[in-house]
């Protein structure tokens, strides 16, 4: 869409939007934008008939989960969690480019099955037109066969126009970093398994709690095999690089003595890997 729009007309026109798909079910990461999709929802449909879903399973941070019912709780909806079980499908394991497209499958199937159960007539998705823009998104493709809607990407909303329609609303994770699934800290080729996840979590968790001075920041443990990537926000580098318990903390998180590089976060910078043999 063209023109300049401000928050209150990019919230009115997303509000319109969903008021037209009946009892809605949101699949729901954790993230603004699906928190933004939900939040829209509910003012348009009324609590009643929206709820969130989330797919649990060994790629899910705790973390994550704890959140996404705290927003569950405050926008007064049901909250589904199936356990989905991506990893015992060989194609998702085997960490190919695919990998997302399998791992989106499944949720939305998991959705479908919910929708059925439960009377919604529509599932909807957080993405958005930046997300659009990106053109290595299996994922993405994955949700639109099975029929998802997409209000964000429909209406042109970008990802900072997101995060302004949260700031509106008073939406307190307006400014969280954007997340991803553990899956995606392990480079392509290497097959993912329950351990190599838990040990990207346990990496993180203390990594952001032994970083918490330096704010509510961007923040990646890449398992590459042989080595360690930590990718932290440009600006936090200079400190640390200098901060030698961040190694101490990768190591024993249960990556051992494998080398750790500390690089400025680029969403995505996997994909530009080769696949490991």
């Amino acid at each position: 869409m063209n023109g300049i729009r401000t928050e209150e007309e990019l919230a009115y026109l997303l509000v319109q939007e969903i008021a037209e798909y009946g009892r809605t079910l949101v699949a729901a990461s954790g993230g603004i934008d699906s928190t933004v999709v939900a939040a829209a929802a509910v003012r348009a449909l009324g609590p009643d008939r929206v709820g969130l879903l989330t797919a649990v399973s060994a790629s899910l941070p705790g973390d994550e989960l704890v959140e996404i019912r705290r927003i569950a709780a405050e926008l007064g909806v049901v909250h589904h969690t199936p356990a989905t079980r991506e990893l015992d499908l060989p194609e998702y394991a085997a960490n190919g480019r695919q990998r997302c497209y399998f791992c989106k499958s499944t949720l939305l199937e998991a959705a479908r099955e919910t929708a059925a159960a439960h009377g919604y007539a529509t599932i909807a998705t957080g993405t958005n037109a930046t997300d659009l823009g990106d053109r290595f998104r299996p994922g993405i493709a994955a949700a639109r066969e099975r029929g998802a809607r997409t209000p964000l990407a429909d209406l042109g909303v970008t990802k900072d126009e997101v995060r302004a329609i949260a700031r509106h609303w008073g939406l307190r994770t307006w400014d969280k970093p954007a997340a991803a699934c553990l899956s995606s800290r392990i480079a392509y080729g290497i097959t993912i398994t329950p351990a190599r996840l838990a040990r990207v979590e346990r990496a993180e968790a203390v990594l952001r709690r032994h970083l918490n001075g330096l704010g509510n920041r961007d923040l990646r443990v890449r398992d590459l095999g042989e080595s360690v990537r930590v990718e932290v926000d440009a600006d936090a580098l200079f400190w640390i690089e200098r901060d030698v318990e961040v190694r101490n903390l990768i190591r024993e998180s249960g990556f051992g003595d494998l080398p750790v590089e500390v690089t400025p976060f680029r969403s995505g910078s996997l994909n530009e890997l080769p696949v490991a043999a």
